[in-house]
């Protein structure tokens, strides 16, 4: 089969189920691991007419497996965040402008175009190592924005918060995007009223503050940055494509993008809107290694294409599928 194509064309459902199955059908016959996965479970293309017969790889063996369906080699390798001594997950990406284009394209459905904004970015846990999916991204969407003010903020909350103010006088639109623990420190420090400000957290508090339930980050920040709302960015390593939320958590994809869930007793059964249980998401950006990726975290479909998420399993959560280790 060729390599799928016009997956950022889809705009109905039924599109998006009929490249599902395509990609589906590319990958198995080009993933040497999905492959053995899938035929571990008797699933082939024979077997699959319907997007939720489609397996989904476990996310966990982007740690110890080489996930490609692409025989060229990859441009760049994006690495998972990690304490020391932790495995961590390799994304081997054969083709960049496959990426570049997802996330541009993403971003400029939810926020429209980058040149709009003056795009600020406080990630000093990913700017600190090498490999992070994220910071490629977000250096894209600065440089795009081709504003002097945008730019990376490691430490120095002082001049970020200046800025802020600078910006704000002016009513320049801005997108500050940052890790939690480093907003809530900036929230924390300083007393700010962002009224043209978007204010986005990609999660995470990197084992530099106690992690709290995204209701109780996103009023604290609220308070302390004085905005109406907190946006929310779900992305990872093993990903090329981003759902956002605009507030209150609940995310939405675009449109080559699915999340389902399931059920954390039976790996391979799908539970419907408002049930509670893994997540599973259908990257169809994903194509050049593998768009059905089984992850580690929880949480509920609400209907209309948006998606709460809850938190993550720990390891002991974790049932109903044997095939993590083959």
């Amino acid at each position: 089969m060729r390599k799928p194509k016009d997956i950022f064309s889809i705009s109905t459902a039924g599109e998006f189920e009929e490249k599902s199955l395509q990609v589906f059908e590319f990958q198995y016959f080009n993933n040497p691991v999905y492959k053995h996965f899938c035929d571990l479970l008797g699933r082939s293309p024979a077997q699959v007419d319907k997007l939720e017969k489609i397996p989904f790889l476990p996310i966990e063996f982007f740690k110890s497996h080489r996930i490609t369906s692409s025989e060229d080699s990859e441009e760049i390798i994006f690495t998972s965040s990690g304490t020391t001594g932790q495995v961590k997950s390799k994304h081997f990406v054969t083709d960049l402008a496959i990426y570049e284009e997802s996330f541009r394209r993403a971003f400029t459905n939810f926020y429209g175009s980058v040149e709009n904004y003056a795009v600020l970015a406080l990630l000093p846990s990913y700017l600190e190592r090498k490999g992070s999916s994220l910071i490629y991204m977000v250096d894209d969407l600065i440089k795009k924005s081709k504003n002097p003010a945008s730019g990376f903020y490691l430490h120095d909350l002082e001049a970020l918060a200046q800025k802020l103010n600078e910006l704000e006088q002016k009513q320049q639109k801005v997108l500050l995007i940052g890790v939690s623990f480093a907003l809530l420190d900036l929230a924390e420090k300083f007393s700010l009223n962002l009224k043209h400000t978007v204010v986005m957290e990609t999660g995470g508090m990197k084992g530099r503050r106690k992690e709290m339930i995204r209701a109780e980050l996103h009023e604290i920040l609220k308070q302390g940055l004085g905005v109406e709302n907190i946006h929310s960015e779900y992305g990872m390593t093993e990903l090329l494509s981003q759902a956002y939320a605009v507030k209150n958590g609940i995310f939405e994809c675009p449109p080559w993008m699915k999340l389902l869930i399931r059920d954390p007793e039976d790996a391979l059964t799908l539970l419907p809107d408002g049930k509670s249980g893994g997540i599973n998401v259908i990257d169809l950006a994903n194509f050049n290694s593998c768009s059905f990726i089984a992850t580690q975290d929880l949480g509920k479909n609400l209907g209309a294409g948006k998606t709460e998420i809850l938190g993550r399993f720990d390891n002991s959560d974790i049932r109903g599928c044997n095939l993590m280790v083959f």
